[in-house]
């Protein structure tokens, strides 16, 4: 997951006859405001840079008019750009052939409007497959292909109705299963399911993480709502005025906004709900034993336990749990190994909190891997609990 799939290198958008004019002004300090009021020329994106990496599902977040939609028309070059580079995989859109760029878009690249935009007169299958009849793909493998895909987003019963027999909800992840039947390396999302109901969203934003657990495509998701970047994102880039302002991961964003236009997104919203397992954790307040063998050295956990702890992780060589061990009814030190069940560094909030408190001991939080990186117990959960959500309870 760590080679980037697309990267954005200081891309510029005017909308203008003399962009170059705009552009030696933003340069100098002009505002996107000064350039329109002495040019007449409407900047749309100015110097952004970043990178998406393989896996990721990367969300572009910021009010309408903030350049988000332009951005990502810039990096599939349905506009062109005024200045700058786009990457996928290492080739520059903005220098590549039209030839090129259709086959680009055809195999490599799929987009999700907010509109459905689905052909009424087709079936469900038929639309799903649309995108591998216009590659050339004969009917009877685009049609398998589809139908494979319509399983993957709950619609294969319906593969023979047409769209208007279909709620919103099961319109939209046709248009999913479109996108997904070509087997893109890079989906774009703009606005995809704002058009939704809550529900039907959330629905949607589960199927998408579903698909993205056993998929692992990298996804640029536009988007203006908060709630939902949290939810899906695995890094947000905040945009304001064509500009982006901050990138990050949910948790960076929440804890360190960069400045008030990013903290104004938070406004009333419980941003505890986003946090997972490894906000929470301590990496120092339990000690942590070593022992390879079986049997374990009551004298080591005696000397481990010294002071007031009360419990000690036991690690293997690998600094895999074991188990832990604690005092008995007496207050020694024991030797009896108990068993206890980890928690993944990004379980959720809700899940860590559950799990914590039917615990009467601190669990060790461990990386995908399953090794120690630090444990969580009720206090931790308060605390954390207490200070994110000091405002909205």
């Amino acid at each position: 997951m760590n080679s980037p799939k697309v990267v954005v290198e200081g891309l510029c958008k005017v909308f203008g006859t003399n962009p170059k004019q705009a552009l030696g002004m933003l340069a100098g300090g002009a505002t996107k405001e000064e350039v329109f009021a002495r040019t007449g020329q409407i900047v749309g994106v100015h110097n952004v840079s970043f990178e998406v990496k393989e896996g990721e599902i990367f969300v572009l977040m910021g009010l309408s008019g903030s350049g988000k939609s332009t951005l990502i028309r810039l990096i599939n070059r349905l506009v062109e750009p005024s200045a700058g580079k786009v990457l996928i995989d290492g080739r520059d859109v903005a220098s590549v052939p039209r030839s090129e760029l259709t086959a680009l878009r055809r195999k490599d690249m799929s987009m999700v409007f907010q509109s459905f935009a689905l052909m009424p007169q087709r079936t469900v299958l038929s639309n799903a497959a649309f995108g591998l009849e216009v590659a050339g793909v004969g009917r009877k493998e685009r049609e398998a292909r589809a139908m494979t895909v319509l399983e993957q987003v709950g619609l294969a019963p319906f593969a023979q109705k047409l769209p208007a027999q279909l709620s919103g909800g099961m319109q939209q992840r046709v248009g999913l299963a479109r996108a997904l039947a070509v087997n893109p390396s890079l989906m774009i999302m703009d606005e995809a399911f704002s058009a939704l109901d809550p529900l039907k969203r959330k629905e949607m934003q589960n199927v998408l993480l579903d698909l993205q657990r056993e998929q692992q495509r990298t996804i640029l998701f536009v988007s203006h709502d908060l709630e939902e970047a949290m939810r899906i994102g695995t890094r947000i880039a905040i945009m304001e005025g064509g500009k982006v302002v901050q990138i990050g991961t949910p948790q960076e964003i929440i804890t360190n906004p960069a400045d008030d236009y990013v903290r104004a997104f938070f406004e009333g919203i419980d941003t505890s709900r986003y946090l997972t397992a490894g906000d929470l954790m301590q990496t120092d307040a339990v000690p942590l034993m070593h022992s390879h063998s079986a049997q374990i050295d009551v004298s080591s956990v005696s000397a481990t336990l010294n002071g007031s702890a009360e419990y000690a992780f036991v690690l293997d060589s690998e600094r895999k749990i074991r188990g832990f061990v604690c005092r008995d009814e007496t207050g020694n030190a024991s030797a009896k190994l108990n068993y206890v069940e980890c928690i993944r560094r990004t379980t959720p909030l809700d899940d860590v909190v559950q799990r914590v408190v039917a615990s009467r001991a601190p669990l060790p939080v461990v990386e995908a891997d399953g090794s120690y990186c630090g444990s969580v117990n009720k206090t931790n959960v308060l605390h954390v609990l207490t200070r994110h959500r000091g405002s909205h309870v």
